[in-house]
């Protein structure tokens, strides 16, 4: 056996918040405490000088699309454009640069132009003419086409979501994207897979949740990915929807999913405007989404992945698409029991638009809200895309992280790359500090939520995994960071908090202006998936 003694750094875990080292033997977490007694108690340990750094257990990305996020790394990345023009700009250059099948591209945002006016087909056709062209909108619930990608797409004029110029939505997007996957050779494919990889172990992100399905990734990239051996763990979820327990299992056989759930579409996005809502769009008000499963779809699903023994799972994010699962969990637990349906803690993806009542029927029937604190910080507030949409009164109700979690819903913690980045300081810094007075969690929680709970969100239970207490497997991170804080919401519980007597580990600040701490290497299982200098 080989024990391993990491000394003279600052070690998060709850069962030893003061300490200085920790010791791994074989991989696993064997003691945490103060440096002295580590080396007492570990004689012929190998001793790995930390220099002062911070060791916290590895985070894990519960929501991720890793070769589409990959594609955006090494391609036409439309994040942060700040008009038509220069969207338009970047896709003519990097088409003259790249004679490639399809020009893929992804990010861009309307709302955040001056004049809101979306790419058309037309706006493609001139500048990449005669190519095959596909442009993502930011939440990837709509798409730009050009005439060279649309025309190779039977029926597309007679699908749901059809526009003659404009982005496509629901099943009108879904064949342009199937269509212009298909144009993606398996080498694009590998080296964006290897890029999202690399990116996700430098910010020291140890196994990412991939969600995916017919309609987002297809099922040759799911399985090339979950065959890859990067080192940063990867698990699978595949959104299609199944009929019998039966069929649940075939279909996990079938793919080598974890699940079926993560992107199992009940509706669409908000800012695409096919988010199901209860009432009319306020910048839209002749419409309410678009839903993709009603309730006895839903309860179908569940009913048969509950029989089946499989989590399954959702993607929900109007309060129309949130209530329809709800009922739909209710409906299933009044026929087999609340116990076991709650046995598999099935999830929920993004569940923005959660009611307390919908909160109460998930914490009673343990099911995990899988949450995007960036989608606040990027489109919440008076002035953001959400209240845009839904008007200022019901968009500061979105995103309730704190009252969910005080009613008892289990929460992860997750960036759904390639719609925000890959980046779990910059995503717990939202989860604190929400733009709605009220509804932002403790750092303690937030963290919690991307690391313990992040595991749990993926089946794993045991208590220990995602922390670096005695028994937990060694995955961890080491952090270049400044001032380490014990922080929490209200005063009464700040002044317990930093009391020695509560035994809360301190974390880096996450003020606004505080420095992002720096990930110098990521270990998962004791294999070192990045060492800061290497790539």
């Amino acid at each position: 056996m080989t024990t391993r003694l990491l000394v003279n750094g600052r070690i998060y875990s709850s069962s030893a918040p003061d300490a200085t080292s920790i010791a791994i033997t074989d991989g696993i977490v064997v003691w945490v405490g103060d440096e002295r007694a580590g080396r007492a108690l570990h004689p012929g340990a190998d001793i790995v000088d930390l220099g002062g750094a911070f060791v916290t257990p590895g985070f894990v990305d519960t929501h991720v699309h890793i070769t589409a996020l990959g594609l955006n790394l090494v391609g036409l990345d439309l994040v942060g454009t700040r008009s038509l023009a220069e969207c338009l700009s970047r896709v003519a250059e990097f088409g003259e640069a790249n004679p490639d099948a399809v020009i893929w591209g992804h990010g861009w945002d309307d709302t955040a132009w001056a004049d809101h006016t979306a790419p058309g087909t037309a706006d493609l056709d001139t500048v990449a003419p005669g190519r095959k062209v596909y442009l993502s909108r930011i939440d990837v619930h709509s798409a730009v086409c050009s005439t060279a990608l649309r025309d190779d797409i039977e029926n597309l004029a007679s699908a749901a979501g059809y526009s003659a110029d404009g982005p496509l939505t629901f099943d009108a997007h879904h064949l342009a994207r199937t269509a212009a996957r298909a144009l993606l050779t398996e080498g694009q494919r590998a080296a964006a897979r290897t890029a999202a990889l690399d990116l996700c172990a430098s910010r020291g992100i140890v196994a990412v949740h991939e969600c995916g399905g017919p309609d987002i990734s297809g099922l040759t990239d799911f399985q090339e990915l979950l065959a890859h051996d990067h080192g940063v763990e990867v698990r699978g979820y595949w959104g299609e929807h199944v009929s019998t327990a039966t069929d649940a299992r075939a279909l996990l056989d079938k793919t080598g999913a974890h699940g079926l759930g993560g992107d199992l579409f009940v509706d669409g996005s908000l800012g695409s405007h096919t988010a199901w809502l209860r009432e009319p769009y306020a910048d839209l008000p002749e419409s309410t989404g678009n839903p993709y499963l009603d309730v006895d779809a839903i309860a179908t699903h569940i009913r048969a992945c509950t029989l089946a023994g499989v989590q399954a799972g959702f993607h929900a994010i109007g309060d129309g698409a949130v209530s329809a699962a709800a009922a739909a969990f209710r409906q299933v637990a009044d026929e087999l029991g609340g116990p076991k349906v709650a046995a598999l803690g099935h999830r929920l993806e993004h569940a923005e638009m959660m009611s307390m009542d919908d909160a109460d029927t998930f914490a009673a029937l343990g099911v995990i809200a899988n949450v995007q604190p960036v989608f606040d910080a990027l489109w919440g507030g008076d002035n953001g895309l959400y209240a845009t949409r839904l008007g200022v009164e019901r968009s500061a109700a979105l995103n309730p992280f704190a009252a969910a979690a005080a009613k008892g819903v289990s929460l992860a913690l997750s960036s759904d790359a390639p719609v925000t980045p890959i980046d779990p300081w910059a995503m717990l810094r939202a989860a604190v500090h929400h733009h709605t007075d009220g509804s932002g969690i403790s750092p303690r929680a937030a963290f919690a939520a991307a690391t313990r709970g992040a595991w749990r969100a993926g089946g794993i239970r045991d208590g220990l995994a995602g922390t670096l207490n005695p028994g937990a497997p060694a995955s961890y991170v080491v952090w270049e960071v400044g001032e380490l804080e014990v922080s929490a919401p209200a005063d009464s519980v700040q002044r317990w908090s930093t009391d020695p007597r509560s035994r809360v580990p301190a974390l880096p600040r996450l003020t606004h202006d505080a420095p992002t701490p720096v990930c110098i290497r990521s270990v998962h299982r004791e294999r070192i998936v990045y060492e800061r200098g290497t790539r």
